[in-house]
């Protein structure tokens, strides 16, 4: 836990000399947008993990994209993104995060979110429970998580109102429709808009009651937040069918998917 917890923040460091520059963008194919931090951060999250578990594979966004064949076998790896909200990071609104967890079979079973700067993160681990913890980078013993975080979900204020949390630049219709869904079924229905994994972040933590994802994702932008709202006694299931989603697919991309937080 500490070695990962580690690489999330030294990986945030580097995204954050990078967020106080004027850094170029580049376009990949698919034109999502790249940048030095993404690189950067990539880099140290591998040989971070690669020096203290030389016999788990890592599968990175910002790295080689081995073929089905070749990850069939694999039965634990790490799924990473390391700068998750790349479009987040380039507006410089803050909401943009280090992903990483740690796949087991095909669920994720351990994931950390480290949000620069935020300076906050967030840490899951099946059967353990969740956790937040403020001002990570000035924390000395990052071992103890779960012993000194604050444990997620927090208790709500006002439970009355239905709160739904949407993306800032992946608003589909399909979202609209789910939302308007809602407003039918509840007196009070509140629409919250976030950044990155962030979202599924405020399910974990109990600030909002639904993420309806009906618009792309890959694995690694989900892996870490999807093991942190279990942990914390949320779902993460298909939009369709209500069944759990499943990582190291042949196709790497996600179904649409809802994230409901603990009732």
């Amino acid at each position: 836990m500490q070695t990962t917890i580690d690489a999330a923040i030294e990986a945030g460091k580097e995204i954050m000399t990078i967020y106080k520059t004027d850094f170029d963008v580049a376009y990949k194919e698919d034109e999502s947008p790249l940048t030095t931090a993404d690189k950067r951060a990539h880099t140290v999250i591998k040989a971070k993990l690669e020096r203290s578990f030389p016999d788990i594979s890592i599968l990175s966004e910002e790295g080689n994209h081995l073929s089905y064949d070749n990850r069939a076998s694999w039965d634990k790896f790490w799924l990473v993104d390391p700068l998750d909200g790349t479009k987040e990071f380039i507006k410089k609104n803050g909401e943009f995060t280090v992903n990483i967890a740690l796949i087991e079979g095909e669920s994720p079973v351990f994931g950390v979110i480290y949000a620069p700067a935020l300076d906050v993160l967030y840490v899951g681990e099946k059967n353990k429970g969740a956790v937040k913890i403020e001002k990570a980078s000035q924390v000395d013993n990052l071992n103890k998580v779960f012993e000194n975080g604050t444990k997620l979900p927090v208790p709500a204020q006002n439970d009355n109102n239905i709160r739904v949390i949407a993306s800032r630049s992946h608003m589909s219709e399909e979202t609209k429709q789910f939302i308007q869904k809602l407003t039918k079924e509840y007196d009070e229905v509140e629409t919250i808009s976030a950044g990155s994994s962030l979202k599924l972040c405020l399910i974990a933590e109990g600030k909002a009651d639904f993420y309806p994802r009906y618009a792309p994702t890959m694995e690694w932008d989900t892996a870490a937040g999807h093991a942190i709202v279990e942990a914390a006694g949320g779902k993460v299931t298909t939009a369709e069918d209500g069944k759990p989603i499943l990582y190291n697919k042949k196709e790497l991309k996600n179904p649409w998917f809802l994230a409901c937080r603990e009732k």
